[in-house]
């Protein structure tokens, strides 16, 4: 009896074993990444919660453009705003990505903007044809850089987006922080609304810092948030996933998955 009893318990600690390695093998680092970014292209593609977000967003930006323009003004108006996430929609890239087990690349990335196919995100392009209709001169300022220049005019000719010229194209140059062009850009018109998905888009006080030091600047800057900043939602990618990398881009997939799991709170 004993014989037996110390087989089955040896086939039972065998099956444990075997169920621990498959489990472990199902959760690695890399799927962690990917499938994050699968999870999050769905929400943007499929959720009607998400539409519903853009479009809040973009009534509130005409809001605020109808009240500045009851306004008079001395300098012409305008309109800065980011492009990726806040109204063009790269989701696809990042599916496409995300299924071969990949997450950013430049040369991928690049391949992905010179197609010029991203799609829009809803009522961004009404809101900002709405804009130019009232004499609102609307400035792209991106972190694209000047070879997506071509495919980037492209996506924006093929939707109509107005002011779809090189002169209200601002792509990054020397630096990724876009404080010189929106001063640049405020040097001959009133800004009177500012639009992205990234809080860098907004002001200089993101550029680049913690978590604790964003949290705390958007308490500093709260009355700009549906006022003067209009923010797009991104769960995707961004400063906000920067700062959980500490600002550095040179992680293995291994440590990104230490770093994001202890940044999330669990019970």
């Amino acid at each position: 009896m004993r014989k037996y009893s110390l087989f089955f318990a040896f086939i039972i600690l065998l099956a444990a074993c075997k169920g621990t390695q498959k489990i472990s093998g199902q959760i690695s680092s890399s799927q962690l990444i990917a499938d994050g970014k699968l999870w999050s292209s769905l929400f943007q593609q499929r959720a009607a919660e998400y539409q519903a977000l853009c479009l809040q967003a973009f009534n509130i930006a005409r809001l605020r453009t109808d009240q500045s323009l009851q306004q008079p003004s001395a300098r012409p108006r305008a309109i800065i705003t980011d492009i990726d996430e806040t109204f063009l929609d790269n989701s696809p890239y990042a599916v496409h990505q995300a299924l071969a087990g990949k997450d950013y690349e430049a040369a991928s990335w690049y391949e992905w903007t010179g197609k010029g196919i991203a799609d829009t995100l809803t009522g961004g392009l009404a809101f900002f044809t709405y804009a130019a209709s009232k004499g609102v001169e609307v400035f792209y300022v991106t972190n694209r850089d000047e070879q997506e220049r071509a495919g980037t005019l492209a996506n924006l000719r093929r939707f109509n987006f107005p002011f779809a010229d090189n002169q209200h194209l601002i792509l990054r140059k020397d630096i990724s922080s876009k404080e010189p062009r929106r001063q640049e850009i405020a040097r001959n018109y009133e800004i009177i609304l500012l639009l992205g998905d990234n809080l860098a888009d907004f002001s200089p006080l993101f550029d680049k810092k913690t978590e604790a030091e964003r949290a705390q600047n958007v308490r500093s800057l709260s009355a700009e948030f549906g006022k003067k900043f209009i923010v797009l939602p991104n769960a995707n990618y961004g400063g906000w996933e920067d700062a959980i990398y500490l600002n550095k881009r040179d992680w293995t997939p291994a440590q990104k998955d230490s770093l994001i799991k202890a940044a999330l709170k669990g019970y």
